[in-house]
């Protein structure tokens, strides 16, 4: 399939949920490659800011909403309209907004999809690209889960089921098509407990809220001023909500996506994770694995997600302690099959010490590249400092690889590193490192 932007321009125009402001969108044609980004059209000089993995921002400190962001630039609540583009076909769009927030107009996606409707789309000369789900990967939080499997088609299963008797539990499944969007999800609007209300309005958000846009349910399980478009509308919106936030991965899925209690936040920590397999997998493959949030303990097969090294330069086979932000330790199992002992002293192998400094470099890696905003990202060891090697490493030792963060920026990092065998420190270092994204050179 080829790519697909709109024919035309067309806009629209409402109050943000969250700010309660009034916002314009204007959708224009974009080219080919290009994604769905956003420009505010209300901050003089500001950068666009493109949908992607790359520029989600954090979602706890932004709750009830998916927002993106490049600096001082946001986008807020792009749930919507996203899962509007993907259910439309739209692989292209450029949004312009003179604010922060996407107009919530009805609280679905079905304002979108009529304007998309309205001016048509146009197909472009580029190949459509797909994300082709080839082994399992699922993310959970306390009782919520979030996981895509390999399928032929796009499919979602959500299961709504909250300790709230007022909220009953829901259940859809189907695989998802443009017709099957447009009638059976787009109109779902968000929803929220009425004895919510008052909390989210302390907290800054839902200003734009009426219950026009907003289905309110009472604690008696009724709809406050309002009525059902789907008897099982709520779990509906989730779905829609999930759809949205997988198209920041900037192209289709093609996979079965199961959720239960699944919400903003654990959407997008799936997708990160998508992302960097999707980054390290081949010919657009994804080969996942089971994440565990904080996680203080790593195999080989995760080590290999994070790192881009592969034998023989992968020095780390284990990380058995891990604080983020603060310290790991990794084990190297030093065997006589090491490929440098072929050439290093064949007669008297010893491990050469510039390897041990980069089993420990690697160690630090681990603990910078292992965290939501460096997905996709490269460490590479810049300088050293305060070098010394204390004892030799001989086949059948084993190495504990220690790293504690000294400073952790956004773009740098140092670290304080010690090596031991049985307890006795073999070498130690200052290293010192520059975090760089893919595309940018050193």
């Amino acid at each position: 399939m080829k790519q697909q932007t709109i024919s035309r321009p067309a806009r629209v125009e409402g109050i943000g949920l969250h700010t309660g402001r009034l916002v314009r969108a204007e959708f224009k044609p974009a080219p080919a490659d290009s994604g769905i980004t956003f420009v505010r059209t209300d901050l003089a000089g500001s950068k666009p800011v493109t949908a992607s993995v790359m520029t989600i921002l954090d979602a706890n400190r932004r709750p009830r909403r998916t927002s993106i962001g490049n600096g001082a630039v946001e986008v807020h609540t792009i749930e919507h309209l996203m899962a509007g583009c993907l259910g439309s076909g739209i692989d292209n769009l450029l949004v312009e907004l003179n604010g922060e927030e996407v107009p919530g107009l009805d609280g679905s996606a079905h304002p979108f999809i009529e304007v998309f409707k309205q001016v048509g789309l146009k197909e472009q000369p580029a190949p459509r690209r797909i994300v082709q789900v080839r082994e399992p990967v699922w993310i959970e939080e306390d009782s919520a889960v979030v996981a895509v499997f390999p399928d032929e088609a796009f499919r979602v299963s959500y299961t709504l089921s909250y300790p709230v008797a007022s909220l009953k539990a829901q259940f859809f499944s189907a695989a998802v098509t443009p017709p099957l969007f447009e009638a059976e999800l787009a109109p779902s609007r968000t929803f929220c407990l009425a004895q919510e209300v008052e909390g989210l309005r302390r907290i800054g958000l839902g200003k734009g809220a009426t219950y026009e846009n907003t289905v309110v349910i009472d604690p008696s399980g009724r709809i406050i001023n309002n009525h059902l478009r789907y008897p099982d509308e709520f779990v509906r919106h989730k779905v829609l909500d999930l759809i949205g936030d997988l198209y920041l991965l900037g192209r289709p899925i093609q996979g079965h996506v199961l959720a239960i209690r699944s919400g903003h936040a654990l959407n997008l920590k799936l997708i990160q994770r998508l992302q960097q397999s999707l980054e390290r997998g081949r010919e657009g493959g994804i080969k996942a694995q089971y994440v565990e949030p904080e996680a203080t303990t790593l195999d080989i097969h995760a080590i290999e997600r994070i790192l881009p090294h592969r034998y023989p330069f992968l020095l780390v086979d284990r990380i058995v302690e891990m604080v983020p932000d603060q310290r790991a330790v990794g084990l190297k199992n030093v065997t006589i099959n090491e490929p440098f002992f072929i050439g290093h002293f064949p007669k008297r192998p010893v491990m050469p010490g510039v390897m041990i400094i980069e089993a420990l470099a690697q160690v630090s890696g681990i603990m910078m590249l292992n965290k939501p905003e460096n997905l996709g990202k490269y460490a590479y060891f810049i300088a050293m400092d305060k070098v010394k090697f204390r004892r030799a490493v001989l086949p059948g030792d084993t190495l504990f690889l220690e790293a504690q963060v000294l400073k952790l920026r956004s773009k740098t990092g140092q670290m304080r590193t010690r090596a031991l065998v049985d307890g006795r420190v073999v070498a130690e270092a200052d290293l010192m490192f520059a975090l760089l994204d893919g595309d940018e050179k050193l």
